[in-house]
């Protein structure tokens, strides 16, 4: 077969979706994970350049569901080369969990729910996923945040799970790299994808674009091509990084 083996988690929409194009549109064979989103995914898979593609199916909040998943790609593409770990939740539109607007009860259920699936979901995902390359090395790229590093009063679970997620890649990228496993992550400030569109559409959305100089949000093609570079031969020094992708909206030391 020829390129490489590539699932990307959530990758029926947004990001995961312009992730899934770049690695088709250079070759490779691409596995789509989604939890809910049969029909976008199938469409996705269908639109792809090249053949060999799939769609898997799991709740990453489900450990079981995730490793079945994980190998049913593995089997599918012929092996595991690059896993994208994408697949997130953040929350309502409405702000999720406050402290001084949550019940303890929503309080505890809104953390076990994002940490959960944003970061033991994508910590099994590439546990599973490292099984497969530790014979021929690989690339694992977790999608995180700026909201990792500025925080989030509203999320503040959403914020932990990406914080964890950089701790997470940055400590499999020293365990892993002797396997020739380079793991790595991109932090993205706004990006237009179905998840903030509601943001941006409504009066908040001009003060959202106006956190940039550039007075815009990342549009997920930009993301993907980041992503793209972190997955390839050429970045293995790259290892350990976590790229910044947030239009100098928020910059850290």
């Amino acid at each position: 077969m020829s390129g490489r083996a590539v699932l990307v988690t959530g990758g029926s929409r947004g990001i995961g979706r312009a992730v899934a194009r770049a690695f088709a549109a250079g070759g490779d064979r691409v596995a789509i994970h989604h939890r809910d989103s049969a029909g976008l995914a199938e469409r996705l898979r269908a639109e792809l350049p090249g053949e060999g593609h799939a769609v898997v199916r799991a709740d990453l909040a489900d450990a079981d569901a995730v490793r079945a998943m994980v190998d049913e790609a593995a089997q599918r593409l012929g092996g595991l080369d690059v896993l994208v770990n994408n697949a997130g939740v953040f929350g309502p539109a409405d702000p999720p969990h406050p402290v001084f607007e949550s019940s303890y009860e929503q309080w505890r259920a809104r953390w076990r729910e994002v940490l959960d699936t944003n970061l033991v979901g994508a910590a099994n995902a590439a546990w599973c996923a490292a099984q497969h390359m530790r014979e021929r090395g690989g690339r694992i790229v977790n999608v995180s945040s700026r909201g990792a590093f500025r925080g989030e009063p509203a999320n503040p679970a959403y914020g932990a799970s990406k914080a964890g997620m950089n701790a997470m890649a940055q400590s499999l990228a020293v365990a892993l790299a002797p396997y020739g496993i380079a793991v790595a992550c991109v932090a993205p400030g706004f990006v237009e994808t179905d998840m903030t569109n509601e943001h941006l559409k409504s009066e908040r959305g001009e003060a959202v674009r106006a956190q940039s100089p550039f007075h815009r949000v990342a549009r997920p093609e930009e993301i993907a091509a980041a992503v793209h570079w972190l997955a390839s031969p050429e970045a293995e020094w790259a290892a350990g990084t976590i790229i910044d992708l947030n239009g100098a909206s928020y910059l850290r030391s």
